[in-house]
C-alpha cells in the first residue's frame, strides 16, 4: 500500500510560481509511474502531467507545455511539479496518483490533493 502526501499549493498571482511536492509513504514509489491531475471548480478532474518510473519520460497537458515541469526523487520517494508562469486558469486542486504500470489509464493510488488558486 502506498500513502501520497501533496503539499505546496497556495496562493499566488498570475505570473508567479509554485512548487507542489508529493510524498509517498508505504513503500518505494521508484517502480512506480507518477502523475499529476487538477481538478477545477465545477469541471472534471484533469491529466496535468507524468513521469516514468526512472524519470526518463515525461508527459505534458497541452494547457501546461512549457512552463510545468515534473520531476521525481526516488531516494527521497518524492514527486515534483515546479509551475511557472501560472495563470488563473491553473486554479484547481492538484492531485497526486501512482500506477504500477506504465502507460496506465488507471491508477492505483491517490493522493488527498493540494490547493492551487492563482488570482488575476
Amino acid at each position: 500500500q502506498v500513502q501520497l502526501v501533496e503539499s505546496g499549493g497556495g496562493l499566488v498571482q498570475a505570473g508567479g510560481s509554485l512548487r507542489l511536492s508529493c510524498a509517498a509513504s508505504g513503500r518505494t514509489v521508484s517502480t512506480l509511474a507518477m502523475y499529476w491531475f487538477r481538478q477545477a471548480p465545477g469541471k472534471e478532474r484533469e491529466f496535468v502531467a507524468s513521469i516514468r518510473w526512472n524519470g526518463g519520460i515525461t508527459y505534458y497537458a497541452d494547457s501546461v507545455k512549457g512552463r510545468f515541469a515534473i520531476s521525481r526523487d526516488n531516494a527521497k520517494n518524492t514527486v515534483f511539479l515546479q509551475m511557472n508562469s501560472l495563470k488563473p486558469e491553473d486554479t484547481g486542486v492538484y492531485y497526486c496518483a501512482a500506477a504500477i504500470n506504465w502507460p496506465s489509464a488507471t491508477y492505483d493510488y491517490w493522493g488527498q490533493g493540494t490547493q492551487v488558486t492563482v488570482s488575476s
